[in-house]
């Protein structure tokens, strides 16, 4: 739950794409061994060509080995990472729109049967305005998400918009800009996430931007403010304020842990990055 007022403790996830080159059961057990409680997937690591290489038979068996570990998959991220190659959401071609919002479809499908329950969409190569205006790719950015609401919604699944600084994408780089596109929509499935990497663009702090935001907020990424793991950065006191406002608030959703830099090995990126959590959470009131 969320906005109760009462907070049950923070839970932690992972994503696995630091951890590519180790078989999904090795990802599972290091992420478990880690004291994570759930798996968050980057579907490009699995497939050669999309989600439709993996069978139904396959998902009931990574489902069988998340659990066996003692997790749970809490979604998906980096959704238009290839393979597949071509697909972009917000291009002036109402073909490769088309082709686009299918494979989002197919997400869905691929999410609610791990039993996901978010889809993060950041992927800035494939929701760039193309050579038409920011206000367009919005336009079509919208107009796609809305095609897939209800889908999302049957599958109990959210699709959430991530805002991207301008280093990554020239489409929606502020919380506010989320917040925009979500109500454009004015779907209970699609809504918003905060990610503490995304925040160049904003002018104001951590904690307020989340206190601001917080009726939105579905989802959080942690990472150092570079992109690197917990712990290579200030880390461990900049973001006490901020999670002490999830605390306040009652934040009862899951904090995943998302990396850009995988050289130091996943194992290394779950331990150290779990070990600088629980010291921001004893600063914590």
């Amino acid at each position: 739950m969320k906005n109760t007022g009462e907070w049950n403790g923070f839970r932690y996830a992972m994503c696995n794409e630091s951890m590519q080159d180790l078989s999904f059961d090795d990802q599972c057990r290091v992420i478990s061994d880690a004291g994570y409680q759930a798996i968050e997937i980057a579907p490009f690591t699995l497939v050669k060509k999309g989600v439709g290489d993996i069978s139904t038979s396959q998902r009931k068996q990574m489902l069988a080995t998340i659990r066996s570990h003692g997790l749970v998959c809490n979604g998906l991220h980096w959704l238009f990472t290839p393979p597949p190659h071509g697909l972009h959401f917000t291009t002036p071609s109402a073909t490769r729109r088309d082709q686009a919002v299918a494979y989002l479809h197919d997400l869905i499908d691929f999410c609610g049967d791990l039993d996901g329950k978010v889809m993060i969409f950041g992927s800035p190569q494939q929701r760039s305005t193309a050579g038409i205006s920011s206000a367009e790719a919005k336009k079509y950015f919208a107009e796609g998400l809305a095609r897939v609401a209800d889908h999302a919604r049957d599958r109990n699944v959210m699709v959430l918009v991530e805002h991207l600084d301008h280093s990554q994408s020239d489409v929606v780089n502020t919380l506010a800009e989320a917040r925009e596109l979500v109500d454009t929509v004015g779907h209970p499935a699609i809504r918003m996430m905060f990610d503490f990497h995304n925040t160049a663009d904003e002018t104001e702090p951590l904690a307020l931007l989340i206190q601001r935001f917080y009726d939105g907020i579905e989802h959080v990424h942690v990472q150092e403010m570079d992109g690197r793991h917990l712990g290579t950065g200030r880390s461990a006191t900049d973001f006490v304020d901020a999670f002490q406002m999830l605390k306040d608030l009652g934040y009862n959703r899951w904090v995943s842990l998302e990396v850009f830099d995988f050289s130091p090995g996943g194992a290394n990126i779950a331990k150290v990055s779990m070990q600088v959590l629980k010291e921001i959470e004893s600063k914590l009131n």
